[in-house]
Order: structure tokens, then sequence, then C-alpha cells
């Protein structure tokens, strides 16, 4: 998916964002039914809120999300709205996650990491990054290279 020029009163706009954020305790949790799950709620949230979700990828204890949105929007509250909304989501729809595996706390880790996506980093090689999260590649310990 080609990202575009966007528009939205009085301003155009193309801002992309790679995010990063570990499950809480680095617990592997995020598979099979929980994975399908967490997607289509985060790509709802996307709906929801205008941002543009690109592309979504998980090795199970930690999601990537590539996505845009409107300037308006900070990348710490883009962050908070898409932790907070599927973590609520998934506890609603799984609880006992909370109780069992999470001891009663939250679904997410503290923080994020998060990067925009411009001339150095570009979006082939965002996209191509998440897209072997979970995947083994044919040499070991490869890993793309985003800096």
């Amino acid at each position: 998916m080609a990202s575009q020029l966007l528009k939205a009163c009085h301003t155009r706009y193309k801002i992309r964002y790679h995010f990063v954020w570990i499950v809480k305790y680095r617990k592997d949790l995020i598979h099979g039914k929980l994975q399908q799950y967490l997607g289509e709620v985060i790509r709802g949230i996307g709906e929801r809120y205008w941002f543009e979700i690109d592309t979504l990828a998980t090795d199970g204890n930690h999601i990537h999300i590539f996505c845009g949105a409107a300037p308006r929007h900070s990348p710490a509250k883009i962050a908070a709205i898409l932790k907070g909304v599927s973590a609520k989501k998934v506890f609603e729809q799984f609880p006992d996650l909370r109780e069992k595996e999470l001891w009663g706390g939250e679904f997410w880790g503290d923080g994020y990491y998060v990067r925009t996506v411009g001339d150095e980093v570009t979006e082939i090689v965002i996209r191509e990054y998440i897209n072997t999260q979970g995947k083994k590649l044919h040499k070991p310990f490869a890993q793309l290279k985003l800096f």
C-alpha cells in the first residue's frame, strides 16, 4: 500500500510512524485467536480515529504497527489510544488473560518505540521488517537493518 498525501481542514500531510511495544512482562501471548482479534481491534481503532493502519505483525511478545495519522495526533496520543483501547478490548474478549497470565495487571508494558518514516528508513524497509516478524529467516541471526 503506497502512502499518499492526505488532507484535513487547511492541512496537507504525509506522516508515517513505526510503533513497537511489548506485552507486559514480555509474555508470549499474541498467537492464534488473540492475534487475529488484536489485529481486528487495532484496525477498528484506526478506522474510528482516522489512523491509517498500514501493516501489523507480532513475534508473540511484542507488536509492530506501521501507521499514519493527521498532525493533530501526536505519537504519544496515537500510542495511548492504540494501547489503551486494544488492552480494554482484549480483556473484555479474553478475561482469563488478566488473572491467569498477567496477575491482574495490564496487557501492554509501559512505554513504546516510535520512529517516523522518511528518506533514510523507507516505507518498503519498514514493511519488510514488520512482515518478517515471527518468521524464521534463512540466515541465522539475520535481521533487517533499520538504521
